[in-house]
């Protein structure tokens, strides 16, 4: 990797890029019974109703009608005017509550709960229902477990973009007050981006699509909401620790006086063994996870397998000692002002170093006889 960084770069890149395109077409949601296991309780129940109802009989929609003075006509007309919408199979007759103020009734979708053309009926009810407001004298909401699942889902992907700018930045400080560089941190950075998007890719390409998901024994579905969040913290830590091991036993070779290339070779002789040991364990332990017929435990167990392979065997022990190589001495570049501005943690202890030299460097004061 040392003797010919460029091929391996584009090639390790080339390669986490193309298993990363998959991750554009990510889509969260909450399981619902279609992903369950073969022969499970829940997969059962949920195909005997989605044959004999159809598969939104699983997922109905709850609307309400709240403040009309007339709630059962409010909802009477809220109810028509939502029937004729694409995508509505049934609406069931409004019940109002014993304070005559507000009303429920019931929407049973055509498709599925996690699928795309509920999530956008439920959208298409809502932008309705601002209309219908005036209409009807009463506003209308839409609830329901379906409903829910669908707005839990919508949070999280809305969060899941500044949550990843947040670990990055703070992954940026961190790294510059270590290793003392501007290149090292941002080559840090960026090779977890690209080990996330292409965990993002396989998860996406597998339990999304569909593509090889019949080897776990369930059935393609929208990745859980939690599923992002968990494996960009989770790997953020494993990520950053292997380029601890990596990156630091360089930078004490460089610091001790070796060429930027044979800093590189020795540190990574060095602290390659840690990282494979960490990440074979790792990578056993989750890889155990798979097992699982239950669905979230399964795609968790290979999110985290294909991460830590990922970015500890590609990124970490193939792309790192690349970049290093190809960038040479500056790989330690750091301006002279932001130098000044960050405290010196010295992890390598040169400033003892230097301390135990100078005082060999002191001459001996005789004793006063």
């Amino acid at each position: 990797m040392a003797r010919r960084p460029v091929p391996v770069l584009v090639a390790a890149v080339l390669g986490l890029g193309i298993v990363a395109l998959p991750a554009l077409d990510l889509r969260l949601g909450l399981p619902d019974g279609s992903a369950a296991a073969e022969g499970s309780t829940e997969r059962e129940a949920y195909d005997l109703l989605s044959d004999a109802f159809g598969p939104g009989f699983n997922g109905p929609l709850t609307v309400v009608v709240d403040g009309a003075e007339d709630p059962e006509r409010a909802a009477a007309e809220a109810g028509e005017a939502i029937s004729g919408m694409d995508g509505v199979v049934a609406v069931s007759p409004a019940t109002v509550n014993q304070a005559g103020d507000t009303a429920v009734f019931h929407v049973v979708p055509a498709s599925g709960p996690s699928s795309v053309e509920t999530q956008d009926l439920v959208t298409a009810i809502r932008d309705r229902a601002e209309g219908l407001r005036d209409d009807i004298g009463a506003s209308i909401s839409v609830t329901g477990q379906t409903a829910l699942n669908i707005d839990i889902s919508t949070t999280m992907t809305d969060a899941l973009l500044p949550y990843l700018a947040v670990v990055v930045l703070l992954a940026l400080a961190l790294l510059t007050l270590v290793f003392r560089s501007v290149l090292v941190p941002l080559k840090a950075v960026l090779g977890f981006l690209l080990s996330i998007a292409a965990t993002f890719g396989a998860v996406v390409a597998v339990f999304q699509w569909g593509w090889g998901v019949e080897a776990f024994d369930l059935a393609a579905a929208p990745i859980l909401s939690l599923v992002p969040i968990l494996v960009i913290g989770v790997i953020f830590g494993l990520a950053m620790d292997y380029e601890f091991f990596l990156v630091t036993r360089m930078r004490e070779e460089h610091v001790h006086g070796a060429g930027p290339r044979e800093a590189v070779v020795v540190g990574f002789g060095h602290g390659a063994r840690v990282v494979t040991a960490a990440a074979a364990i790792m990578i056993s332990v989750f890889a155990a996870s798979m097992l699982s017929d239950d669905f979230i435990i399964a795609i968790l167990g290979f999110a985290f397998t294909v991460a830590i392979l990922f970015d500890a065997f590609v990124v970490r022990m193939t792309i790192v000692p690349a970049v290093m190589a190809l960038l040479g001495e500056r790989a330690w570049w750091l301006p002279r002002w932001l130098d000044r501005l960050l405290p010196n943690v010295d992890i390598e202890g040169e400033s003892l170093r230097r301390n135990l030299e100078a005082a060999d460097r002191r001459p001996v004061e005789k004793a006063a006889v």
